[in-house]
């Protein structure tokens, strides 16, 4: 029996509606069409990140598309049958190897056989979660929920240049609800300063920064120097262990920007979510949302509503039978509770 086709706007929000989208109709099935792509954007349309996802996702459940082309501002997915296998994705760019992975994840999670998946890209990339970020942040908490995924750096890939891959394994798995509402107990604080290709004293300066400006110990702030061939790039990372969760804050260096200021950029951000007292910020929140869902329950607190996490609340409940509520707890707090559906 055919099935209603979901029509989408993508000018709710930008890429994050394209790739739930294409993630939810390989699980579920469920054919969609999305209009006015990214029409918000400064370049509208799917550009070669965006692209890739498409591609990718057609390839995995072999999917008929209409209009999967470079600008395009509408879309037509009819997804079929989820393969796992071996694939191997090029975006051709820097656009972000993490985020067609993630686009990916859910349905391979669900696939009748392990995957293994390399994505080659922009492995740190401004406009999307660096690597670190998932390996450190958003996979544990995937492994709790029941999820058996390997993810391996085998080089990193800065904007413009690009040319960083992943490698991921993906053992078929079931999600269970997820509940991280407070963080515990602090465990570690640590910086860490990539630079490729770049004078050292960059990374130094950013790490004084943070000396001066967080309470870090000299002996967890790390300078990394990497292969000058993957550059040229730079990237802050705060990483702050909790008892119940992880998070990582990033910033990049640019050409515009002294090494202090790239600094501030990831201060700023683990600093607001420090005082917060949200379990996860707002990269975080992004992602574990459609994980909850398609486990039926789950709960996480976070700073506050994005333009990001309504569009994907959007998109998620209609295509699933789930409710999310999103309930105020103070000034800066946002509890947000994913429930089934009576259907």
């Amino acid at each position: 029996m055919k099935q209603d086709v979901i029509e989408l706007d993508g000018a709710i929000g930008g890429g994050q509606v394209l790739r739930s989208a294409l993630s939810l109709s390989m699980v579920t099935g469920r054919p969609f069409r999305i209009e006015r792509i990214r029409a918000k954007r400064s370049r509208p349309g799917l550009l070669r990140q965006h692209l890739t996802a498409v591609m990718a996702a057609a390839q995995v459940c072999g999917a008929r598309t209409q209009g999967a082309e470079l600008g395009s501002q509408a879309l037509s997915f009819e997804p079929g049958p989820i393969r796992g296998g071996e694939y191997r994705f090029a975006i051709g760019t820097a656009g972000s190897c993490t985020l067609v992975l993630q686009t990916l994840l859910p349905a391979l999670l669900r696939a009748p056989q392990a995957s293994r998946v390399w994505i080659s890209g922009g492995t740190h990339n401004p406009l999307a979660p660096p690597t670190d970020f998932l390996t450190r942040s958003w996979l544990p908490l995937m492994r709790r929920m029941g999820a058996e995924i390997d993810l391996e750096l085998l080089r990193h890939g800065f904007v413009p240049a690009g040319g960083g891959e992943i490698e991921v394994t993906v053992q078929p798995s079931k999600l269970s609800a997820l509940h991280v509402c407070d963080r515990g107990s602090a465990l570690s604080q640590k910086a860490f300063a990539l630079t490729a290709g770049l004078a050292s004293d960059i990374a130094r300066r950013e790490l004084d920064r943070v000396a001066r400006r967080l309470d870090v110990r000299p002996a967890a702030m790390n300078a990394i120097s990497l292969d000058p061939d993957c550059g040229p790039g730079n990237v802050l990372l705060l990483e702050y262990a909790f008892e119940h969760v992880t998070e990582v804050f990033s910033a990049f260096g640019q050409a515009s920007l002294r090494a202090e200021a790239v600094a501030d950029v990831a201060i700023n951000q683990a600093d607001a979510w420090l005082r917060s007292g949200a379990a996860v910020a707002e990269h975080l929140a992004d992602q574990l949302l459609l994980p909850m869902a398609l486990a039926g329950s789950g709960s996480f607190t976070t700073p506050g509503m994005t333009e990001h996490l309504h569009s994907n609340i959007a998109v998620i409940e209609r295509f699933l039978p789930v409710s999310i509520a999103c309930l105020e707890e103070g000034a800066d707090q946002l509890r947000i509770e994913v429930s089934t559906r009576d259907q």
